[in-house]
Formats: C-alpha cells, sequence, structure tokens
C-alpha cells in the first residue's frame, strides 16, 4: 500500500474511553463534532445520512455506511470522501474506509482515526480527495477533542 492510500491520525484526549466512545458512536454526538446533522441512528450495515453544518459546505449531505461497531473499541464507516460537487454523483465510485480505533492510555484515550482506499478513487480526484481528507481528519481531531473536553 502507498502512502497516498491511507491517512492515519493519533491523539490522547484526556477523557475516558466511555466518553470518547459516546461522542464517536451517537449520531446525534458524532454529528455535534463532526458538523453534520444526521437523520436516525448509527447501526451496522445501515446507510446514515445528514446535512452538513461546516461553513461553506451546508449545501452538502454525507452518507456514510456503517461496517463496524464494537463497543468502546472500533467504530468504522464506507463513504465517498470529498464528494462536494452536489451535480456529480459519487456513487459508482469505491468507497474509502474511516476506522475510529479507542485504546486505554494511562486513564485517557488514545483514538487513531485510518482512512483507506485512496488508490482506488478515479485519478482525476484521488489527490484532491486525499489531501482534503488528510486536513479534514487534523481538524476533527480536535474537534473532537474540544467537544469531550467541554463536559
Amino acid at each position: 500500500m502507498s502512502d497516498t492510500d491511507r491517512i492515519e491520525k493519533r491523539v490522547v484526549l484526556r477523557a475516558p474511553r466511555s466518553r470518547v466512545w459516546r461522542a464517536v458512536s451517537d449520531a446525534q454526538e458524532f454529528g455535534k463534532w463532526f458538523r453534520v446533522e444526521l437523520e436516525g441512528a448509527f447501526a451496522e450495515k445501515r446507510a446514515i445520512r445528514g446535512r452538513i453544518t461546516q461553513p461553506g459546505y451546508e449545501h452538502l449531505t454525507m452518507e456514510v455506511i456503517v461496517e463496524r461497531i464494537e463497543p468502546e473499541r472500533l467504530f468504522s464507516f464506507r463513504w465517498h470522501p470529498y464528494a462536494v460537487d452536489p451535480a456529480v454523483d459519487y456513487s459508482s465510485e469505491p468507497a474509502t474506509l474511516v476506522e475510529i480505533r479507542l485504546e486505554e492510555e494511562a486513564g485517557d484515550t488514545l483514538v487513531t482515526v485510518v482512512e483507506s482506499g485512496f488508490e482506488a478513487l478515479p485519478p482525476s480526484r484521488r489527490d484532491e480527495a486525499f489531501r482534503m481528507n488528510d486536513g479534514g481528519w487534523t481538524a476533527q481531531m480536535g474537534n473532537l477533542g474540544r467537544h469531550v473536553a467541554a463536559e
């Protein structure tokens, strides 16, 4: 696998794993820090969608298909990365896989996010989707940290 197929971000949050898990696996709470108004709840092998609330992207809808939910350990989903043109149907493209893993780390929580599968995207979008999601995950890790620290 090349270094342009996979994004990996890690952060240690000063919060119990149960708190971080709730922020990651509850669709309404996920939406608060991820900046999307999701319709419904997360469930394995089910799609969920919602309107993005991030300034500048409010005209877009996000859809994910939940892959796996392993309580307090792993939440994973597939989506079409950086799908920012509402006139384009991205459904025929391969989806990337996002895995959010949680581990105990001296009373805190190590969060590892890995998004993989960029090499399968159409060449015309691959580099920009990788670059935008690389920066996006950096920002989202900060959002998650601020969200769990706010309690």
